[in-house]
């Protein structure tokens, strides 16, 4: 019995060491009570990120994320991002956020499984969603003091294990 288990448990090592690989928490150092972060008002307009994604068994990859907001006419805001990681092709994903109270949020993720939802209190919104495959995302951004750069935690989770982290610094670019 005892020799399976080690024997289990050395199968599992690897494993286990690649996922502690994945930072999981937010960046709770950032937080304050000002600026106020709207996401609305942010990414109205042109943002540029830049980061580094770290996946479970694959290592760190930088990544650039290229966006432009639009807020609708009925105050929601309509991101059109276009993402690549690492020298893979370049992919596109849109966002539409709604304010539904205040500092609460609403909207898609044309790669989400679902809806998002996200709260905010003073610079730091978090935004929840479920993604294919079982995958769970949260991310915490913090707008940053000057109100044009925000720091993004990104971390996917497969069973409410972290198997994935994005740390990203987004700028708001002129017009």
């Amino acid at each position: 019995m005892l020799r399976r288990c080690g024997t289990v448990l050395a199968a599992l090592a690897p494993a286990l060491i690649a996922v502690a690989c994945v930072p999981s928490g937010h960046m709770t150092r950032y937080q304050a009570p000002v600026p106020t972060f709207d996401p609305i008002a942010f990414f109205a307009g042109p943002t540029q990120g830049h980061g580094s994604l770290a996946v479970a068994f694959s290592g760190s990859k930088p990544t650039l994320v290229e966006g432009h907001g639009v807020v609708e006419v009925d105050g929601s805001l309509r991101l059109e991002q276009t993402v690549r990681v690492g020298d893979k092709a370049a992919t596109r994903r849109t966002w539409h956020l709604y304010r539904v109270a205040a500092g609460r949020y609403s909207g898609t993720l044309s790669d989400a499984k679902g809806p998002v939802s996200g709260d905010g209190t003073g610079n730091q919104l978090h935004l929840s969603f479920a993604m294919r495959g079982g995958l769970q995302a949260e991310q915490f951004l913090y707008l940053q003091p000057g109100g044009q750069v925000a720091r993004n935690r990104m971390v996917v989770r497969k069973l409410g294990v972290p198997v994935a982290s994005l740390d990203e610094t987004i700028f708001r670019r002129p017009s």
